[in-house]
Formats: structure tokens, C-alpha cells, sequence
């Protein structure tokens, strides 16, 4: 097998994937620009705790004001469909760029998988993608809107 860029053993590799899951990172990138080789490891997805056992908690980095109750949507007025929820704490964006449109809107279809929203946590952009095949019915929170663990995003249906 040839050389890696970077100076990397498949070790190396390894050790820097249990890095990121040891220290909930969303993804570590390395950058060569004189060869022009970029190498990004990311986490995976941890699966949802069993049934009985709380999740894990995640400290946000600064104090997060909890949304007041007559901002929370309540169940009757949610149209049917799949709620889309935020794996971590962090920031939701809308669009990958302030310049650019945002990945969906209201009415738009998605397929499974492709992405819908920008979570960033701890200065990187975890893109989220679409669990299901559907229709983007309604957006529950803003862009740059502070969201945490668990809270509903949006519903596709």
C-alpha cells in the first residue's frame, strides 16, 4: 500500500476516530495544501438510548435561555408527519452559507438523506440529513436560532 498524505499510518487514523468520539467531536479535517490533499474523519451518528435510559448530556459552551412556553409549538397545532429533531446542542442554520439558499423550504421534497439543516457545535458544521423520503410541511425554529438536544427542527411528511 502506498504513503498516506500527512505523515499517517492507518493507526493514526484509527487513534484520531476514537479522538473524536471520545471528546464528542463531529469531525476532525487536515489540509495539505502543498499537495493539495484534505482527509476529514467524522463521527457517526450515536444510536438513541434504550428504552429506560437517559441519553447522554451535553454541557452546552454558554448558558442557553430555555424557549418560553408560548414559543413552543404545541402537539394539536403540528401537522402529521416525521419530526425532525436536533442530535446535538448547538446552532441551526438554515442554509450553508449567508449568501447561499437555504437547503429546504416550506412545501419543498426531500429524499432520505439529503441534507436539510447546518447544526454547528463547538465551531464545526454538523450537516443534518433528511431521515425520510417527504415533504418539508413546517420549519419550527429560525435561522442562527439556538437549539438543543432532542428539540424539534422541522416536519416532513
Amino acid at each position: 500500500m502506498g504513503t498516506l498524505p500527512f505523515d499517517l499510518e492507518i493507526e493514526d487514523i484509527a487513534a484520531l476516530a476514537d479522538l473524536i468520539n471520545e471528546k464528542n467531536l463531529g469531525e476532525i479535517c487536515l489540509e495539505d495544501d502543498d499537495i493539495g490533499a484534505k482527509l476529514v474523519i467524522k463521527s457517526r451518528p450515536l444510536p438513541p438510548p434504550p428504552p429506560g435510559m437517559a441519553a447522554p448530556m451535553q454541557a452546552p459552551a454558554a448558558p442557553i435561555a430555555a424557549p418560553s412556553p408560548a414559543a413552543a409549538p404545541s402537539a394539536d397545532s403540528l401537522p402529521d408527519g416525521e419530526t425532525v429533531k436536533s442530535p446535538i446542542v448547538g446552532t441551526y442554520y438554515s442554509s450553508p452559507a449567508p449568501d447561499k439558499p437555504p437547503f429546504v423550504q416550506v412545501g419543498q421534497k426531500v429524499k432520505k438523506g439529503d441534507i436539510i439543516m447546518i447544526i454547528e457545535s463547538m465551531k464545526i458544521m454538523n450537516e443534518i440529513p433528511s431521515p425520510a423520503d417527504g415533504t418539508v410541511k413546517k420549519l419550527l425554529v429560525k435561522n442562527g436560532d439556538a437549539v438543543e438536544f432532542d428539540q424539534p427542527i422541522m416536519i416532513i411528511g
